[in-house]
């Protein structure tokens, strides 16, 4: 009786083994990318922040008229793993991207739609000027959210008519820790 115990057990680990080995059936496969660069900052940008789209909305051109504006649209730029024992004055965000022909400031917008730009603003309501740093922000150890906004501006003058369209626009960031 032991031995056909001890039987049993060996067969049923023999099954599990060969189970084990059987070649795996493809019933599809793909491959994934690892993308990223390594900088030399005190803080780490989270992927989710590095390239972002942001949803404008739909918005009337009757709202822009006249230098007329949307509603902002928030967005943020979330720092992690920060180490800020060597900063002085924390970090600066520049925006940089076409500027608008109505507005050498704002940015400005491509496609089928034209006379208005797009605004940025800090979490506190400042605008940011394109390719100007902002204001310096105090960071902590560790992780660190950025607020801003943006808000489609009508091109204020009596030449610049809102043409109702698709709009598409870029604004690339820079970081500079102080």
């Amino acid at each position: 009786m032991k031995m056909s115990k001890i039987v049993l057990a060996l067969s049923l680990g023999m099954t599990l083994v060969t189970a084990a080995h059987a070649e795996v059936k493809d019933q599809g496969h793909g491959t994934v990318h690892f993308v990223g660069s390594i900088i030399d900052a005190p803080c780490s940008i989270d992927p989710d922040s590095v390239d972002q789209t942001i949803k404008m909305g739909a918005i009337s051109n009757a709202a822009l008229k006249d230098g007329g504006r949307s509603e902002p649209v928030d967005f943020k730029i979330l720092l992690t793993q920060c180490d800020v024992s060597t900063l002085t004055d924390g970090v600066t965000v520049t925006f940089s991207g076409s500027p608008s022909t109505g507005n050498a400031e704002l940015l400005g917008i491509t496609g089928s739609a034209s006379g208005a730009s797009i605004a940025l603003i800090d979490g506190a309501g400042s605008p940011i000027k394109l390719g100007e740093a902002s204001v310096a922000r105090p960071l902590v150890d560790g992780s660190n959210e950025m607020d801003f906004a943006a808000f489609l501006q009508g091109d204020a003058g009596a030449s610049a008519a809102i043409v109702p369209g698709s709009f598409t626009s870029v604004a690339n960031f820079t970081l500079s820790y102080n």
